[in-house]
């Protein structure tokens, strides 16, 4: 997905990329993702993509609205989870850094500030 990822945002402009952290049923198609994206963030904004995982958190779902219409994309891994985050605060905001940390399954927390080692 890494790759689809580049290729995605070489068509598709994303300014924001944003992490739900409530599990979504991965049966659910466009309306029902959209229909979550409203629940959870409010509305979903133009160049905004978001993103849910199942309960294992061994699936995602990316939904993107480019301005005229929405994408949705899908990832399942053979083997072990996402990294995901627990719920408390219904969302976060990520990095596309982040985004390419968490999608081939690397620690993404720990990518940008969060990542910074000082000494005391």
């Amino acid at each position: 997905m890494c790759g689809l990822v580049a290729r995605l945002a070489a068509l598709i402009r994303v300014d924001a990329i944003w992490l739900a952290t409530a599990p979504l049923d991965m049966r659910a198609g466009t309306d029902t993702a959209l229909a979550r994206v409203v629940q959870v963030f409010g509305c979903a904004r133009p160049h905004h993509a978001y993103l849910f995982a199942n309960k294992r958190a061994n699936r995602i779902k990316v939904l993107v609205h480019d301005g005229i219409g929405i994408w949705l994309l899908a990832r399942r891994l053979n083997r072990g989870r996402f990294t995901w985050v627990e719920e408390g605060r219904p969302h976060h905001a990520l990095t596309r850094e982040q985004l390419d940390a968490l999608v081939i399954g690397l620690p993404w927390q720990r990518i940008g500030e969060l990542g910074v080692i000082t000494v005391a």
